[in-house]
């Protein structure tokens, strides 16, 4: 509400600018990931693969004087073991496992964590009665490991810069012109409104003036109520060009002010002539302040009795009541009408929707606008109804704190 409107629509074209980039690095990113997850998994179970063959093979044809590059080879024959001229890592060999195998016959597979790496061990007993145990070091397979975890971390990093960079500029360049369509549009549906209004003010009171001269003249009665069907047409046509206008002007909205909600409804009220409409509002003592602009918050509040009176057959009932809870003033209107289906009370404030059954609605854009006033000054609006049992429209508002004296009512 205290921003104007050129920088509200910067504000949207800054936010789908962001969004595009973030989507984009995120898709680089996930694929990135994606890629060198499979590369990772595909080396690791090759890598695994090659060392068991290796174990199996050197257990069962090496010998403990000549075992290959990161392989220790131990046997076991007679009650001795052999563990060869080479320097042995600590803690092994394993003597459990090669007495173990040596009794059941069943090799032994398992991987340790020794001396800061870790190891592969296979004890196996041949045909001839002989315990082997090969022992592999794995710790070249592991700083490859690492080194690839290391270039995927950094692919992904640079992937997730590049692809932000990327999404800026697609952004910048797809965004841009979307951002001056609607600009142009509202600009557009603002210079029309602005133009219509006049002429169609003009057309109303010279039709209200034909229709008080044809009563005093005492013209046929289709003649009288085609007049005061024409008057009724050209309203409603100045109603939809106020409804156009209001959309195109609720982002240019001036800062807030405090407002008295309860003074507003009041006088939205004593205006609207309708024997349907209770006169008093059900409210608490004293002020129940917002922070807003009074014409939009005024023009919310006669779209809710206009509904609420649209929908309340003869002989109805609509009540206003207010109310503070907690910190939020809430403004319901209930009605004793016709209702709805409570399935279509979240499109009831889609623009242009039409209710079932209910074809003759003006385009649905009086509660759609209801509803963009309402969330440009951080409130909500909800409906509740059930068919043939009314319905209630609630607003609910935050309330302003310490104010002046000084509050706008919204009288017009």
């Amino acid at each position: 509400m205290s921003r104007s409107w050129a920088e509200a629509e910067r504000a949207v074209v800054r936010r789908a600018r962001l969004r595009i980039s973030v989507l984009v690095g995120l898709a680089v990113t996930v694929l990135v990931a994606f890629v060198g997850g499979i590369a990772y998994v595909v080396m690791v179970r090759a890598q695994d693969a090659q060392v068991t063959r290796d174990l199996h093979f050197n257990a069962r044809f090496g010998t403990p004087s000549t075992p290959p590059g990161c392989t220790w080879l131990f046997t076991l024959e007679d009650g001795v073991v052999d563990d060869g001229p080479l320097r042995v890592p600590p803690g092994f060999p394993l003597h459990d496992d090669l007495f173990a195998v040596r009794d059941s016959g069943r090799s032994v597979e398992r991987a340790l964590e020794l001396n800061g790496t870790e190891y592969l061990v296979l004890t196996r007993r041949g045909e001839d009665g002989r315990v082997a145990q090969a022992v592999f070091d794995l710790r070249y397979q592991l700083a490859d490991r690492r080194h690839l975890l290391l270039a995927l971390g950094v692919a992904e990093l640079g992937g997730l810069l590049a692809a932000t960079a990327l999404g800026l500029g697609v952004g910048r360049r797809t965004v841009a012109p979307l951002a001056e369509a609607l600009a142009r549009q509202r600009r557009f549906v603002t210079d029309a409104s602005h133009e219509l209004r006049t002429p169609i003010a003009r057309a109303y009171t010279r039709a209200q003036l034909l229709a008080r001269l044809a009563k005093a003249a005492d013209l046929p009665d289709d003649h009288r109520d085609g007049l005061d069907k024409l008057t009724g047409t050209i309203r409603r046509l100045g109603e939809v060009v106020d409804d156009l206008l209001l959309s195109a002007r609720l982002s240019r909205q001036a800062e807030g002010v405090p407002v008295d909600l309860a003074a507003v409804a009041e006088a939205a009220v004593a205006e609207h002539d309708d024997p349907r409409l209770v006169r008093a509002v059900d409210r608490p003592p004293g002020p129940l302040v917002v922070i807003g602009v009074a014409t939009a918050l005024r023009r919310a509040v006669d779209e809710l009795l206009a509904n609420a009176v649209r929908h309340t057959p003869e002989g109805g009932r609509v009540e206003v009541r207010l109310a503070r809870r907690g910190g939020q003033v809430e403004l319901a209107v209930t009605d004793n009408g016709e209702g709805f289906d409570q399935v279509e009370a979240a499109r009831l404030f889609d623009r242009f929707h039409h209710g079932p059954g209910n074809p003759e609605r003006r385009f649905g854009l009086g509660l759609a606008l209801l509803r963009e006033v309402v969330t440009g000054h951080g409130g909500t609006v909800e409906a509740v109804g059930h068919p043939g049992l009314g319905a209630t429209f609630t607003l609910r508002l935050p309330a302003a704190g310490a104010v002046g004296d000084e509050v706008t009512t919204g009288r017009r």
